[in-house]
């Protein structure tokens, strides 16, 4: 017999903050792990498109196993597999999980970097060169700040994603929110009842995400305000990502 009240009590009333505790988990492992994959698919990107062929050969072989290969498989190699190969190697539930998502959102942040990047005419490089800037500078100052507005939506869809393929982590025991509902609702025999309670946390966590998602969109829209090229020019470049100061 499904039982609402203990739907009810895990929702309003649970003293010991169970799901609450399992809700920060996933989502301090969403943002490390996405903040680490937004980092490498940047240097993957750039990897792939650099003048020296062994960099776009190793960028190339990441993105293929990490895209070509199954999340969880990428997790179990590194809870059971990774041990066989040096014994000392065992390393703890949440950091199997952090290190597999990192990289496997890496592969995936690496070709939507790739083609932010090649969405900017490639004047903007040619110019930034006629003004003497090295590529690096020019990087920071003129080509990615363009390119965010490319990256920012499917960016946050990724993130949006990722919070709810955190679901994962309990297959090697991992207390998130999909494992906390196994885990106690097995023990008194409410499985269902807990997953909805789950179910429900994913989706308080992923609509406040969407909100945060669409003021970002629209702090990068280009249309929203008429500022003059050379203010533009004399902001930081955190300044011109992020959409403020002056």
């Amino acid at each position: 017999m499904f039982r609402w009240d203990q739907v009810w009590y895990y929702l309003f009333q649970d003293p010991n903050f169970t799901f609450l505790q399992a809700a920060w988990i996933t989502l301090w492992i969403s943002v490390v792990a996405q903040a680490i994959g937004v980092v490498l698919g940047l240097i993957l990107a750039l990897m792939r498109t650099a003048k020296f062929s062994p960099f776009r050969w190793i960028a190339g072989a990441y993105t293929w196993f990490f895209r070509g290969s199954p999340l969880l498989v990428q997790v179990l190699l590194l809870w059971t597999g990774l041990p066989k190969v040096i014994p000392m190697a065992l390393l703890p539930q949440w950091a199997c999980v952090l290190i597999a998502f990192s990289l496997n959102e890496g592969a995936y942040m690496s070709e939507i970097i790739r083609a932010a990047l090649g969405s900017v005419d490639s004047g903007q490089m040619e110019a930034a060169k006629a003004l003497g800037m090295p590529y690096g500078l020019a990087m920071r100052r003129i080509i990615i700040p363009q390119a965010m507005r490319v990256i920012i939506p499917p960016l946050g869809n990724e993130f949006n994603n990722m919070m709810k393929t955190t679901s994962i982590a309990s297959v090697i025991g991992l207390m998130e929110l999909a494992g906390t509902a196994q885990v106690y609702g097995a023990q008194i025999f409410i499985t269902f009842e807990l997953l909805i309670v789950a179910t429900v946390y994913y989706l308080l966590l992923t609509t406040i995400w969407e909100f945060i998602q669409r003021w970002i969109e629209r702090r990068f829209d280009p249309g929203r305000t008429n500022v003059a090229v050379d203010e533009v020019m004399q902001k930081s470049f955190s300044q011109r990502v992020a959409g403020f100061g002056g």
